[in-house]
């Protein structure tokens, strides 16, 4: 006990030294992160917006995103699919304080130390919900080819693992496909974005999972949720669940 109290301490006075040549600070407020602190002072994160989404098969995000799945069925001519999906996140995206930079601090700023972090919050909170108690495979929403090459990287892939890894499932980052490279979403009206995903997604039919989690980083107009949503459905047919998952909701509270 006494040599693991020592190398903790000794591990506090490096982050400390570290913290002087490069002082880390909050993402949210732009405050000097203690030692102790991890990306949000303890103000933030204390005032962390949560949504507890995961403990409620129906809330304002898991009906949003069924009403926009049952509408894209319906302008697709789909009528075979039926089932409700659970929907969570983390966090509400639309605060009186900046807690967008969390997910930004991943899409546009590389850092996935924080990503990997918050992630992880996300996952023990489902995998503390009956609801995803059995999901057994994750899978991000992906990138275009010629924007993850770009980019380096797939931001909800990130997401992703550290999911998968908190409900100890699979993790997939092959099972959809994004056939065109369309529009960034975040500057589109809600109809614009749906016509941007419009199939825009496939999936490959030899996926193996009874409960699958779909990812990504924000939840706006669900838009390409559904979208991905409805290329599993057709690749796969009514017998699998299909969950989803975000950091973060930009809706109502």
């Amino acid at each position: 006990m006494d040599g693991r109290l020592r190398r903790l301490d000794i591990k506090t006075a490096l982050s400390a030294i570290a913290d002087l040549a490069l002082p880390r600070v909050c993402i949210v407020c732009g405050e000097v992160l203690i030692p102790q602190e991890k990306h949000l002072c303890t103000g933030c994160m204390l005032d962390l917006p949560e949504t507890h989404f995961s403990s409620f098969s129906h809330n304002p995000m898991a009906d949003r995103l069924n009403d926009k799945i049952q509408r894209d069925r319906d302008r697709a001519g789909v009528t075979a699919f039926e089932g409700y999906s659970y929907a969570s996140a983390l966090y509400f995206y639309s605060t009186s304080v900046d807690y967008k930079n969390i997910s930004r601090a991943l899409k546009y700023h590389r850092n996935f130390a924080a990503g990997a972090y918050f992630a992880g919050m996300l996952g023990e909170r489902l995998a503390a919900s009956p609801l995803y108690a059995d999901v057994d495979l994750v899978v991000p929403v992906p990138l275009h080819w010629t924007r993850k090459w770009k980019r380096g990287y797939n931001q909800a892939e990130i997401i992703g693992r550290q999911v998968a890894k908190k409900l100890g499932a699979g993790l997939d980052a092959d099972a959809l496909c994004r056939n065109r490279r369309t529009r960034s979403q975040a500057k589109l009206s809600a109809g614009a974005k749906a016509d941007n995903v419009a199939g825009a997604f496939s999936a490959r039919k030899d996926i193996r999972a009874s409960h699958i989690l779909l990812i990504d980083d924000v939840f706006t107009t669900g838009a390409t949720l559904s979208a991905c949503h409805l290329a599993l459905r057709r690749a796969l047919g009514a017998e699998v669940r299909i969950s989803v998952a975000t950091l973060a909701y930009a809706g109502p509270r």
